[in-house]
């Protein structure tokens, strides 16, 4: 990493993503999420990979991950980019972009109506 480079140490922990604009109308994140005890990185992916409504986007090798455009007009959020959060030893990162029409509004309240009449609270 940079920082550290430009500092000579290498036991800054610091955790860094690059965005690249413009967007047309998809929300991006960066999520660090902390646990109790190191998560595997392998395991995040396949729990990802098998949640519905969220599409596993990852290729390390082709510096591919989920972006704003291709999540544009998608219900699916895109995720990856998943990786050890080098802040924080029980930490991972990971990248995600969603359309906020589809996923952010519209369709977000109907699966929720769906979930409250299929669960009798309606």
């Amino acid at each position: 990493m940079k920082t550290r480079k430009i500092f000579n140490d290498s036991k800054i922990k610091i955790s860094a993503t690059c965005v690249r604009v413009p967007v047309l109308r998809a929300h991006s994140e960066a999520i660090n999420l902390e646990f109790e005890t190191p998560f595997n990185i392998e395991e995040a992916r396949e729990i990802l990979s098998k949640s519905p409504g969220v599409k596993l986007v990852e290729n390390w090798q082709k510096n591919y991950f989920p972006m704003p455009i291709e999540a544009t007009g998608q219900d699916e959020v895109l995720v990856g980019r998943i990786r050890q959060d080098i802040s924080h030893e029980c930490g991972l990162e990971l990248w995600l972009c969603g359309d906020q029409i589809r996923k952010g509004a519209a369709l977000n309240a109907v699966q929720i109506a769906e979930l409250l009449v299929e669960n009798n609270y309606v």
